[in-house]
């Protein structure tokens, strides 16, 4: 079944090339494309996509308001924040709003791409950029200590929940302790069961004894 993605961006050149990234590759299908948050707003729950790659700074509502606004209304639809910006205030707005995954625009088209399926799959992309800043936030907390509901972790859990701190995607972690992509997933969704969260951020959450 092909993922339904959905794009919201006020810039026409941006929406055309993310819209045609999304139609020509194999898998995914453009389920709508809105220009503003006002627009979001009524043809996101009429549409229902999988994801929807969202823009931040909207001309009217933006897209931290969006998702905080639809996340509750249409909790299957997943966000993935789709920006500009790397400040820790927005990221961490998006992340708190509802969004489970923050890219940046720059992002090459396979990566993009890789990004969305990830972000199906069950995980929370981030760009490099995003998640060092993201785990940086977390380091820098006073008297952050590493919580003992880690321990119910195996070895090779705690492993790949350490490289999925420091940001890095389920096939850069594969071929760092060669290992397949589709094992790496395996056991991040053991990873997530045994510490009862649901996504990336919350995993790196714990890792950092919040």
């Amino acid at each position: 079944m092909d993922i339904t993605v959905a794009i919201v961006e006020d810039n026409h050149d941006i929406r055309h090339a993310l819209e045609e990234i999304i139609v020509m590759a194999k898998g995914f299908e453009l389920s709508c494309s809105c220009s503003t948050g006002e627009e979001a707003l009524i043809k996101l729950p009429i549409y229902g996509p999988m994801v929807v790659l969202m823009d931040i700074n909207l001309g009217g509502i933006n897209g931290i308001e969006v998702v905080h606004e639809l996340k509750s209304k249409c909790p299957s639809i997943l966000f993935m924040m789709c920006t500009i910006y790397e400040e820790d205030e927005k990221i961490f707005e998006a992340l708190s709003a509802g969004a489970s995954g923050y890219i940046i625009k720059k992002t090459a088209p396979s990566k993009l791409l890789e990004a969305i399926h990830e972000l199906y799959e069950g995980g929370a992309p981030m760009s490099s950029q995003i998640a060092r800043k993201v785990v940086s936030a977390f380091q820098n907390k006073p008297g952050l200590n590493q919580s003992r509901s880690l321990e119910v972790l195996s070895k090779r859990e705690l492993e790949i929940l350490e490289l999925l701190a420091q940001g890095l995607a389920y096939k850069e972690i594969s071929e760092k302790i060669f290992i397949s992509s589709e094992t790496v997933r395996k056991h991040v969704y053991s990873v997530y069961n045994k510490l009862h969260v649901s996504n990336r951020v919350e995993a790196v959450n714990k890792f950092f004894g919040r």
